[in-house]
């Protein structure tokens, strides 16, 4: 503990922190606005700014917290402070990263070495930049990520442990600085938001980092980081709200307000608030973090709004509500510290860590809206999971419940304290003998593939890269003539020679084989070129059902047309498209007719007199001009064929992926529906099986 005391403390102290109920009102407000945007963003667009708000409580707070200690002793006792901190926030966090785990090894088996890098990074307050590193954010499309909320508390918890060393060198300098310490610190908040503002990427940014197309992303020790996703995550980048709550406490504090002037403006301050809640509810409704792209499948378009000085404002508003709440004599503070509220305010912490994970659990993936009945069943298991954290875990370790407990007749204990002490005892070596298996088991699980769109590219890319051999060339076999040396003898000069025999006097007699006329080799049939099938991960995902159907498949995730020409040509500049050719594109964006006929010229009827397009479903703006496009093919090119996939995947609707608006095929039965489509189109008949049930 270090003590950085000034030379002299004053006897008053202006900055006691009292019970503001209103507070506990607006974590209240925050929290539902977090977990009704995480269950459905569709029911509350800008919900995720709860976050914010809860930022600026925080820096509030803590900042307040601490000049109130240095007023009262002088000093900032820092270890105390952090161990204040970590009892409030550890040991609920550890329980419910304890229960995720033994439920993870027990019931989700799959996703054990996914989840892995997420465990450790929540046990070191780490996670937000575990998920820049990992490319792991809330646009990610992981189906499986029960710990993607826990950014927020390591940006808090790392502000936790530098702001009190700030702190310290500012208020030894003394206290009458700090007026003038908010200033700066509302500058370097503003400063914050220009850099978001700079830095931000507008537009279409792709899920799939290429070297040729870096857009949205930086280079960094060899990985790709998206920019948006780590201006959204970092703790550096998310500081201003934190910061401009600390500036507020510099100057905004509940025992000098009512010494001062502004003691009798509730009412000023109750109109200021009511525009902070309406400009925070303004931005909860319009704003979104990352919509879908417009222009291809597997991206994100992030929303410019919320980067240029839409987190500022947030900021802002909730500046504006905090100052009516913590004023004596405002009426919103009596207002948002309602019963109701007080109890989910007082609850907000335990309420963030258990309903996300539920969430995952119900819905197995991310991004997935939860229906309302999933909804209320996720709250049903979250509420009481989080009472019993606060009853049971929070307050009794944050009073030092557990230690008096512990150290109660140590030296003859009471037999119904003893009884309690081996009950516990027993179910703690339970506990501990549980976790240890959870954690070896997800310690050592593999990392395997989570859901259907993932599952099937990952499966197809195997598939194709085990499939991919480096062919040698035939090895050539030389037919030596025979030579037939005869048995040495006398040379009778009077033996007349046989024609074409060499004779040397002392010399044995060569005589070379007789000369036999070639026979020539019988002709064999040329062999038939299997069919083609050329496409992007929907083709990917049906991959093993086609080569299956005599196929060779070229296809590969997140391609355009621009990919598939250059298939082609490879392929037709090796002479390996026979008479059929299937495909694809369109799904992952638009495709123009310069880029059809790119492809229909590598494909001319004379050699490639079946050609055959299928068109493309996903809930993107651009997909009816492609398919009017491929619609428009076979008149302008005969040989063209056209497979109505987007209406006939209609019929199997269930057993496409979710997640994406059902563009991949998520069951081995929707695999085999997509490739007997193809095989019955092209008189493949033989081949269609039956599905699967």
């Amino acid at each position: 503990m270090t003590d950085w005391s000034p030379p002299r403390t004053p006897k008053g102290q202006i900055s006691r922190v009292p019970q503001m109920s209103g507070l506990d009102g607006m974590r209240a407000l925050a929290v539902v606005a977090v977990m009704v945007y995480h269950a459905n963003n569709a029911w509350l667009h800008g919900g995720f700014l709860g976050v914010e708000v809860f930022f600026v409580i925080s820096g509030y707070l803590i900042t307040l917290l601490l000049i109130t200690e240095h007023e009262r002793s002088g000093r900032i006792d820092l270890k105390q402070f952090w161990l204040r901190r970590f009892r409030r926030l550890l040991p609920a966090l550890f329980v419910m990263l304890a229960l995720l785990t033994a439920y993870m090894a027990v019931s989700y088996t799959q996703a054990r070495g996914r989840v892995r890098g997420d465990i450790l990074g929540g046990v070191g307050y780490i996670s937000n930049w575990y998920q820049i590193w990992v490319g792991a954010g809330y646009t990610a499309g992981e189906a499986f990520a029960p710990l993607r909320h826990l950014w927020s508390l390591a940006v808090e918890e790392q502000f936790y442990l530098v702001w009190p060393l700030v702190m310290v060198a500012i208020l030894w300098k003394g206290r009458n600085r700090l007026p003038r310490m908010a200033l700066w610190l509302f500058g370097l908040a503003a400063s914050i938001s220009l850099l978001v503002a700079v830095l931000f990427v507008p537009g279409d940014i792709d899920s799939v980092c290429r070297p040729e197309l870096m857009t949205g992303y930086w280079r960094i020790a060899g990985r790709c980081i998206s920019i948006n996703d780590a201006l959204y995550l970092s703790t550096i980048t998310r500081g201003g709200g934190l910061l401009l709550g600390a500036a507020f406490a510099m100057v905004w504090r509940p025992g000098a307000i009512m010494r001062s002037p502004m003691q009798n403006k509730g009412p000023l301050v109750d109109l200021v608030a009511v525009i902070g809640l309406g400009l925070l509810g303004l931005l909860m409704w319009r704003t979104h973090l990352a919509g879908p792209a417009e222009t291809q499948l597997t991206g994100s378009r992030f929303d410019p709004v919320l980067f240029r000085g839409g987190l500022f404002a947030s900021g802002l508003a909730t500046v504006m509500v905090i100052a009516a709440v913590t004023h004596r004599r405002a009426i919103i503070g009596k207002i948002l510290g309602n019963p109701l509220f007080r109890w989910i305010g007082t609850r907000s912490y335990g309420m963030y860590l258990y309903h996300w994970p539920m969430y995952q659990i119900i819905r197995r993936e991310a991004g997935v809206p939860l229906k309302p009945w999933q909804f209320a069943l996720a709250m049903a298991i979250t509420l009481p999971l989080t009472e019993a954290s606060y009853r049971f875990i929070e307050i009794p370790i944050r009073r030092g419940r557990v230690g008096d407990w512990l150290r109660a007749d140590r030296r003859r204990p009471s037999p119904e304290v003893a009884a309690r002490r081996r009950r516990a005892a027993v179910a703690g070596l339970v506990s501990v003998m549980v976790l240890g298996f959870a954690g070896v088991s997800i310690a050592m699980a593999p990392n395997r593939c989570l859901g259907a769109v993932e599952c099937a590219n990952s499966e197809g890319a195997a598939l194709v890269a085990s499939q991919t051999t480096v062919t040698q060339p035939a090895p050539v076999v030389v037919a030596a003539a025979t030579t037939t040396v005869a048995a040495a003898a006398p040379v009778e000069p009077a033996t007349p020679t046989i024609p074409g025999q060499t004779t040397i006097p002392g010399q044995a007699t060569i005589v070379p084989p007789p000369t036999v006329p070639p026979t020539p080799a019988p002709t064999a049939p040329p062999v038939p070129i299997a069919p083609i099938a050329v496409g992007e991960s929907v083709m990917l995902g049906a991959i093993q059902q086609l080569q299956a159907g005599g196929f060779n498949v070229y296809a590969q995730e997140s391609k355009q047309g621009s990919w598939i020409a250059q298939v082609i040509g490879e392929l037709r500049a090796g002479g390996q498209i026979g008479d059929t050719i299937v495909i694809q594109t369109g799904t992952n964006g638009p495709v123009s007719a310069d880029m059809f006929a790119q492809i229909m010229a590598l494909l001319p009827a004379a050699d490639v007199p079946h050609v055959v397009f299928l068109t493309v479903k996903a809930p993107k703006p651009y997909i009816d001009a492609n398919n009017a496009l491929i619609w428009s093919l076979p008149a302008q090119y005969p040989n063209v064929t056209i497979l109505d996939w987007a209406g006939l995947a209609l019929q199997i609707n269930g057993e496409l992926s979710g997640s994406d608006g059902g563009v991949h095929l998520r069951t081995t039965k929707a695999k085999q529906f997509y490739a007997n489509y193809i095989f019955d189109s092209i008189g493949h008949r033989e081949r269609v099986l039956p599905l699967p049930e």
